[in-house]
């Protein structure tokens, strides 16, 4: 007999409410990672989507806000990141991400409540440069999702109230890849992401997660209870 396979709105759902139950009140944040192509952004754009809903009319609650951000924001600059050769899975892993600017822009101002602004975004991919100065604020009950590969690393690790970690079979992930930025699985730029998410995996990433869900099916995601902690 074929296994049930829940909705996205009720595994996306089951993570809000237990979240929720969790930490019904304050500053949250909640990290999406994986390995490239695992539907990072997609899910956490559902994810705040589904937590909106869930608190859009908290009776006599406080107001929460929902806030998105993503780690591709916060890019070292191009030089930096290419500095190792363009298809260095080592320059992909250690010098893509600035988390310096992460920490100081985003996650200390956002974790200090209060009147303190932050910054959403901190690297304009496009243009190379660091974007002009942004500054969000939120009320006292507020839940920042993040999406972006290597979120539960060594140095990041502790962060966040929540880690969510996608997994999709690997020839899932070639395609999408394939599909989205034109790289073919058997090409050096293939390479580059596969040896950086094999780095990445010697870390022990999954190990740390909150929530483990099989993104394979994208409408169909799976939460793996037997592997959360």
């Amino acid at each position: 007999m074929a296994r049930w396979a829940p909705e996205r709105r009720d595994t996306l759902a089951a993570i809000v409410a237990t979240l929720q139950g969790n930490y019904p009140r304050g500053r949250v944040m909640v990290a999406v990672d994986g390995l490239t192509a695992a539907g990072k952004s997609t899910f956490a754009d559902d994810l705040a989507t589904s937590w909106r809903a869930a608190v859009s009319d908290p009776a006599g609650a406080r107001e929460t806000s929902v806030l998105r951000a993503s780690v591709d924001d916060f890019l070292k600059p191009r030089a930096a990141r290419y500095a190792r050769g363009r298809d260095s899975a080592e320059g992909r892993y250690h010098d893509s991400y600035d988390y310096s600017l992460l920490r100081r822009v985003l996650i200390e101002p956002f974790r200090m409540g209060g009147s303190a602004g932050f910054q959403l975004r901190g690297f304009d991919r496009e243009a190379d440069r660091p974007f002009q100065s942004e500054w969000t604020t939120a009320g006292p009950d507020a839940i920042l999702i993040i999406d972006g590969s290597f979120l539960n690393r060594p140095e990041l690790r502790g962060v966040w109230n929540a880690v969510i970690w996608l997994e999709a079979d690997a020839a899932v992930r070639d395609a999408r890849i394939a599909e989205r930025d034109g790289i073919a699985p058997d090409s050096p730029s293939a390479g580059r992401y596969r040896g950086a998410g094999d780095l990445y995996e010697e870390t022990k990433p999954r190990d740390a997660a909150t929530f483990i869900v099989d993104n394979t099916d994208p409408d169909h995601p799976r939460l793996r209870f037997e592997d959360s902690c």
